[in-house]
């Protein structure tokens, strides 16, 4: 049985046994700017997917032009609406990864796939 539902009537569901209801998912747009141009996006790529937390994922990249040859790489993660205190953390883990200069949230937004 599907069912729409949001964060504020999900704790009023009787469920039975082995029975789960799917809710959406938050999307967010990170830009991040590497320390140099030099910095390799394809290695960033892959320290950033190391440190996601595991219930979320990759949802796409993309590059944006800065200036005088500096890239920004814009990293789209998708995790379940439902897990509270993932921000921040992935945020941190994130500024803490070798040739990130800082990273600067582009969009939030809530999706129900």
């Amino acid at each position: 049985m599907a069912a729409n539902t949001n964060a504020q009537n999900a704790a009023l569901w009787d469920l039975s046994e082995g029975e789960t209801r799917t809710m959406g998912s938050v999307l967010i747009v990170y830009k991040v700017f590497p320390s140099d141009i030099t910095v390799d996006f394809k290695s960033l790529k892959n320290k950033i997917e190391v440190c996601l937390p595991e219930f979320s994922s990759i949802h796409g990249y993309g590059e944006e032009d800065i200036a005088f040859g500096l890239k920004a790489l814009l990293v789209q993660v998708k995790f379940p609406e439902d897990k509270t205190g993932v921000l921040e953390k992935l945020e941190k883990s994130i500024e803490g990864i070798e040739g990130v200069s800082q990273i600067q949230t582009v969009l939030v937004r809530r999706t129900s796939r």
